[in-house]
């Protein structure tokens, strides 16, 4: 699919009510499970998406669209939600994600991205150079596979306990 900002922006407005909705109100059991040593929990990816709102997806977006020279990222730490108060209830969490979700959205919408603005870009201190639309497309994916990877982490809780259906559950082998 090609990039489209109005598809991309339909995903990212959703997120944080899919995110709610899987894990709002349910046993601490699940939100604070990991597949392992050095591997993120549901409560770890939504602080990792918190992290993000603040420092990553509009703030680089802006700085690709600035008129400044230095269009070069300053580095995102993607382990920067570890060093936070890790006894904050994930309602709370999940609220200030809505909220800043929600509010960079609102400030994505009011930038008035045009196609030409898409093939601006920006200096990543890893990737290099890239594009205005290839920050946004992966923006979208980003929250796809987090998605994607707190669905894994769950499910993996019951890789014995399903018995001989594993040979049918991709997701937890």
């Amino acid at each position: 699919m090609k990039f489209d900002l109005q598809k991309s922006i339909a995903i990212l407005e959703r997120t944080p009510d899919v995110l709610t909705t899987m894990l709002q109100g349910i046993s601490k059991d699940w939100i604070h499970t990991h597949e392992g040593e050095d591997t993120w929990s549901p409560y770890d990816v939504v602080g990792h998406l918190i992290v993000g709102e603040k420092t990553d997806w509009v703030v680089r977006t802006k700085i690709i669209l600035s008129t400044s020279e230095n269009k070069i990222f300053v580095p995102f730490d993607r382990f920067a939600q570890l060093q936070e108060k890790q006894d904050i209830p994930i309602a709370e969490l999940l609220t200030e994600f809505a909220s800043l979700r929600e509010k960079n959205l609102t400030e994505l919408t009011t930038l008035q991205i045009t196609e030409q603005d898409l093939t601006r870009t920006g200096i990543h201190p890893e990737l290099g150079e890239v594009t205005l639309a290839q920050l946004l497309a992966a923006w979208t994916a980003h929250d796809l596979g987090h998605i994607a990877q707190i669905s894994r982490v769950m499910a993996k809780q019951y890789t014995s306990e399903v018995g001989p259906w594993k040979a049918y559950l991709k997701i937890v082998n």
